[in-house]
């Protein structure tokens, strides 16, 4: 009898414990619900397309579902007819290095065409836009200025302006989605700079592309006719690993959350990794060598980078690939203690920011968006100085930005 009761109670002790343990499941999905990309919610734009001819502007980051299966074979299944697609820098499929130039093509999987918007040309031509009747843009983008997805944003709007059709936006959340650095100096405007934002503009992709016709960033201001598909779930401070790599050098979702801080590296001879398996998570000079322990030896890797930056050197530096990454998108702000780190320890100043020395160094001006922040490193100003000087740009841009934000 005893024993039937100690049973009993032990049994409703379970019940309770078991019930309270999914009421507290149940409250953190309700708390953290899953995030579903604009294309993983196919019911909201699959009708808008049927009975059409449809171009995809979309890489190997344009997925859907766990499964992660590419958006054009789930469409091509849906009865969707798609006539052109047209890839961004790296290519369709994400396998060009940076900067290389990319040609057109038809797609050995489905028998597409593909149209190279980083070779010959940077946005869809007439003719290519003759032959469809709506188009959808579908790509992962990282948050950042010279990030080159938003140029190809902006060269596709113009066209779907210029020829009348629509552009569908199917938005993904920004793994970068905070605001950070100095707003771009519009006598800087370049290919890895195009538009008046911080380095980090804290923006998807559909809010960037309101952000584009609200602003009048076309040429003689021309509006797109825009229809944007948002991400469910999602609000900008939401930590999202990405489910594919956005690009060869970044790998790692720690590569990614590096990228807004390292690639001013680029501006400099500090080479960031390119040439290794760690791109974005590393940084070093031959030049520092007994100076700093930890070492890499940039090579060339076919698709990745060819002609890296010290290459066959050994390099020594920083070694950034357990650094706190959470803490640092937390933060809300670059890193911008590893520059001015790197520039003191450097033996040769004269030549820390002299792009002469190889075409793999870029220009230091043009990747932060301004003339001072060049000059600010060399003087050593403090991190306090140097972010006053993005004062009242940064603050002015924040406003702006705010009129069109999809998400909290």
């Amino acid at each position: 009898m005893n024993r039937t009761i100690i049973f009993m109670r032990n049994r409703k002790l379970l019940f309770l414990v078991v019930g309270m343990l999914l009421l507290q499941a149940n409250f953190c999905c309700a708390q953290n619900p899953t995030i579903q990309t604009g294309a993983d919610q196919t019911e909201l734009y699959v009708p808008l397309l049927k009975g059409k001819n449809v171009g995809m502007v979309i890489n190997q980051t344009s997925v859907i579902g766990t499964r992660l299966v590419p958006s054009v074979d789930s469409l091509l299944k849906l009865g969707i007819r798609i006539k052109e697609i047209f890839g961004p820098e790296h290519g369709f499929r994400g396998n060009a290095s940076n900067g290389a130039k990319v040609t057109d093509e038809i797609d050995a999987e489905t028998g597409i065409p593909v149209i190279s918007l980083y070779g010959q040309k940077r946005k869809p031509s007439k003719k290519d836009m003759d032959a469809i009747d709506i188009m959808i843009f579908d790509i992962q983008d990282v948050g950042c200025r010279f990030y080159t997805n938003i140029n190809t944003l902006a060269d596709v709007m113009e066209a779907c302006a210029e020829n009348g059709k629509e552009l569908i936006i199917l938005d993904r959340p920004n793994p970068n989605a905070f605001v950070d650095g100095p707003v771009l100096d519009m006598k800087l405007k370049s290919g890895i700079g195009r538009f008046p934002v911080p380095i980090t503009h804290g923006m998807t992709i559909g809010e960037f592309a309101q952000m584009v016709n609200g602003e009048g960033w076309l040429p003689d201001k021309m509006q797109c006719k825009i229809k944007v598909i948002p991400v469910k779930n999602y609000m900008h401070d939401l930590d999202y690993v990405l489910p594919v790599n956005p690009s060869p050098n970044l790998n790692t979702q720690q590569s990614v959350l590096l990228y807004p801080s390292l690639c001013l590296f680029e501006g400099t001879t500090i080479s960031q990794g390119r040439g290794t398996y760690m791109p974005f998570t590393v940084l070093g000079s031959p030049d520092l060598k007994g100076i700093y322990p930890f070492s890499f030896t940039p090579v060339s890797i076919p698709g990745k980078s060819e002609t890296p930056l010290h290459q066959n050197e050994v390099c020594y530096g920083l070694d950034l690939r357990n650094y706190n990454t959470v803490k640092l998108h937390k933060s809300g702000q670059i890193n911008l203690k590893w520059m001015m780190e790197l520039y003191k320890a450097y033996p040769y100043k004269e030549k820390f920011f002299d792009m002469s020395q190889s075409k793999q160094m870029g220009n230091i001006d043009k990747l932060a968006g301004t003339t001072l922040f060049k000059e600010q490193i060399m003087a050593g100003k403090s991190e306090k100085e140097i972010r006053q000087s993005w004062e009242p740009e940064l603050s002015r841009y924040k406003a702006m930005r705010q009129k069109y934000v999809l998400y909290k």
